[in-house]
């Protein structure tokens, strides 16, 4: 049987969920135009006021600044991931935005007049692609694609933005990792200088899709350092992980402490291993939960002792209530336990999430980005919101909406990715906080 990769997977749940325009004609993802996000006034920041922001449904959160698909180099197709970068010379932040056709980098010296100073394309022998991920190491973007044929890993020097003198400028990759075609998406631990190709497939050594181990500790050298993959896990056994969270491990599991360990989504399960010694990583733990229909992404708290995931197609195949998140009881890492299913306000199908101290950041297709106060861990509460597609109706299914998001500027903007409206930056407003 031919192995199923990400792509494929997303693909034929598309095809099942994705929508119709008003005269009823399917509108494909991969070919369409972009879209333009609907309008707003030119200054284009909005305080959230009676539950809007502009043209924007809100609560708690203010519109800063957006820029549409077309204002980052997009002339077909979708956005998609996002991440950010902050400069430790000039202390400007920069989103890392990708679409189909490359990444765009983007200036938040301004967050008010974000700029697009240029473009990444895609490896010139690769295919356009809805799907495009992007981590960043040692002043270094890594940057895959899924879907893509031989688009390797593209290692791009981000120090080369501050010499840009008329932007936007086309970019050449500094370095190319060709160890893979496609990757679904790459994990980069910061503290251990590795990168882990996930979804990986076509090209070199797949893992089965599973984690492809990458040496980045010389950024624009980096070098194959092994395979891991827990074959009791994923839709074709082979241990395929959507995405994953590789950590040097401080949690409350004394046994595994210092040790490096991985925590995979994979489509099926959560999978945990330790892979400290990388010729010979150690599966600790999967486990699965209630109605999984695929096990797409999580996030750890910073305490490590629970973590956060998505799934992304329950919602559609209605097997949840509402927007679903997993918690997981992760204190005992050869034994986790799903301790409770956090349901959202809304119906829609949720995307990627992430975790700054007690509030977690969920990019929902159709309901935008949703912050939620994790300070009670078993008991989440939603606190604000931002609708950046407010056309949509809030419901289940893969139209097009919010993609994903990145939390961690120290300015307090947030960037959150709508595939047809562009690249949001919106703050928490002025007495938002997380509840006690």
């Amino acid at each position: 049987m031919k192995k199923r990769t990400g792509a494929m997977i997303w693909a034929v749940a598309l095809g099942v969920l994705q929508a119709c325009d008003s005269n009823g004609i399917i509108r494909s993802g991969v070919d369409r135009p972009v879209d333009p996000a609907p309008p707003v006034d030119s200054t284009r920041a909005r305080q959230c006021s009676n539950g809007m922001a502009g043209s924007y449904p809100c609560r708690g959160i203010d519109l800063v600044s957006y820029l549409t698909g077309e204002e980052i180099g997009l002339t077909r197709g979708l956005v998609n991931d996002m991440w950010g970068w902050t400069d430790p010379l000039t202390g400007t932040e920069w989103a890392l935005v990708g679409h189909q056709q490359g990444t765009a980098f983007v200036s938040l010296a301004d967050p008010r007049n974000p700029l697009f100073v240029g473009l990444l394309p895609k490896t010139e022998a690769a295919s356009a692609s809805v799907w495009r991920d992007i981590k960043v190491y040692r002043n270094h973007a890594f940057i895959v694609s899924d879907g893509a044929g031989p688009h390797g890993m593209q290692v791009f020097d981000l120090t080369r933005l501050r010499r840009v003198a008329n932007p936007p400028e086309t970019f050449e990759a500094t370095a190319l990792y060709d160890g893979i075609h496609s990757a679904h998406n790459i994990v980069i631990n910061e503290e251990t200088g590795y990168a882990y190709a996930v979804g990986s497939n076509g090209g070199g050594d797949s893992c089965g899709g599973g984690l492809h181990m990458i040496d980045i500790r010389d950024p624009v050298n980096p070098g194959f350092a092994g395979c891991f993959a827990d074959t009791s896990t994923g839709r074709g056994n082979t241990g395929y992980t959507h995405d994953a969270m590789c950590v040097v491990y401080r949690g409350p599991d004394v046994e595994h402490r210092g040790r490096e360990i991985c925590f995979g989504s994979n489509e099926t399960a959560l999978s945990i291993a330790d892979v400290s010694d990388k010729t010979a990583p150690v599966a600790l733990a999967s486990a699965s939960y209630p109605n999984v229909a695929y096990s797409h992404q999580g996030w750890l708290d910073e305490a490590q002792e629970y973590l956060y995931m998505n799934d992304e197609f329950d919602e559609a195949f209605a097997m949840v209530s509402g927007t679903r998140t997993i918690v997981w009881d992760v204190r005992d890492l050869d034994d986790p336990i799903p301790a409770m299913d956090f349901i959202g306000n809304t119906q829609a199908t949720d995307h990627n999430l992430y975790i700054v101290g007690n509030l977690m950041y969920q990019s929902n297709y159709l309901a935008g980005l949703r912050v939620v106060s994790i300070a009670a861990r078993e008991n989440p509460v939603e606190i604000a919101f931002f609708d950046h597609s407010p056309d949509d109706s809030n419901e289940a299914g893969l139209n097009f909406g919010g993609w994903s998001n990145y939390p961690f500027f120290e300015s307090g903007v947030i960037g959150a990715t709508s595939m047809r409206g562009g690249v949001f930056f919106v703050r928490l407003a002025a007495g938002t906080a997380p509840l006690n």
